[in-house]
């Protein structure tokens, strides 16, 4: 698929099918966010896969989430990177997971609002210098969601000045 079609084409996913992603493809989405770039070339992210379904109903994430064959955990480690940076390259290799999803026929939906993401880290047995910062649901999708209106070049792009 040419770039601009999966940017396009990607929605945020809320209804999964129930049959598993191949081990195959996963791997290949996983390398979209190893290559990501970023700052100083520290790479402070880690992924967590979570297949089992009680472990990803322990995560305290809405149903639908958990109803995906798995859910990926994205955290930082702030040993690594401090924050803001740390975030900033989580979120790029983040996008690098959704974008190489949609390319593969697959859905997903970043949440990042984890109020929750003490109770993540004691599910996931992550270290404490080891922040949750998003989590995405990854799956064959089992709906097509709409395209959403989107502001217009001329009302965000400036030239030269503000």
């Amino acid at each position: 698929m040419e770039f601009m079609d999966v940017v396009r084409k990607r929605r945020s996913i809320r209804r999964y099918k129930p049959e598993s992603v191949p081990e195959d493809v996963l791997n290949k989405i996983l390398e979209a966010a190893r290559i990501a770039p970023s700052a100083s070339h520290r790479q402070p992210w880690h992924f967590i896969v979570v297949k089992d379904a009680l472990t990803k109903k322990q995560l305290g994430v809405s149903q639908w989430a958990t109803e995906a064959p798995m859910i990926i955990v994205g955290c930082v480690d702030t040993a690594i990177r401090s924050p803001p940076l740390c975030y900033v390259d989580l979120a790029i290799a983040f996008e690098h997971i959704v974008l190489a999803a949609v390319d593969f026929g697959l859905g997903t939906c970043w949440i990042g609002r984890l109020g929750r993401g003490e109770m993540i880290k004691a599910v996931l047995s992550i270290p404490d210098h080891v922040k949750v910062v998003a989590v995405t649901p990854l799956g064959y999708p089992d709906e097509t969601p709409s395209p959403k209106s989107r502001k217009v070049l001329s009302e965000i792009v400036h030239h030269d000045t503000f």
